[in-house]
């Protein structure tokens, strides 16, 4: 019996995390509430406060693991691509496939403004960030990049840029910039 009373406490959670990320992206983290959570998740509204000390750190939770699934497409793409130039057009392309109003898009936009000033998504965010460059890195390394890790920074905050970009420029393709981010990761900035 405890066994089953666990997976419904860990089945309300996690419907409490997906309802999370469904209201951030359509009304905004500042505009969530744990009454609009609550009646999204379909459970009564003090149940939250069983789960998650308080609406911020549901909202954190939700951004965090949403955030950590979201960088794992991008990361594969790359990673399993041969060399550099197909796997910066891999990603670019993905990003291009995506909608500015994509759920995933917005969310993630959400929460790097949330972490200007939540430190605990501001600390955790940025070590999930540093871990997808730290990997980036490894294979620019494997591919023979020597500056492997401020060119996996370089390529990483320009993954973000254009996702945030495309929320207002939704014209704005990645897939023209895989030649110029493409040299930048392989030349380096002080070749000729």
């Amino acid at each position: 019996m405890p066994s089953a009373s666990r997976e419904r406490g860990r089945a309300t959670r996690q419907r409490l995390l997906d309802a999370a990320v469904q209201l951030i992206t359509e009304v905004g983290w500042g505009s969530v509430t744990t009454r609009k959570i609550a009646e999204r998740a379909g459970v009564p509204f003090g149940v939250i406060h069983y789960h998650f000390p308080s609406v911020t750190d549901l909202l954190i939770d939700a951004s965090l693991q949403f955030s950590r699934a979201a960088l794992k497409g991008p990361l594969e793409e790359l990673t399993s691509a041969p060399d550099v130039a197909s796997g910066v057009a891999r990603v670019l392309a993905g990003l291009d496939s995506s909608q500015p109003d994509d759920p995933a898009t917005l969310l993630l936009a959400e929460a790097f403004l949330a972490a200007a000033r939540e430190e605990r998504l501001r600390t955790q965010l940025g070590e999930l960030l540093s871990e997808f460059r730290d990997a980036v890195a490894a294979w620019l390394r494997e591919n023979g990049v020597s500056d492997s890790e401020p060119t996996a920074a370089v390529l990483a905050a320009t993954l973000d840029g254009l996702i945030l970009h495309r929320v207002l420029n939704p014209s704005l393709r990645g897939s023209t910039l895989a030649g110029p981010l493409t040299r930048l990761a392989t030349e380096g900035p002080d070749q000729p």
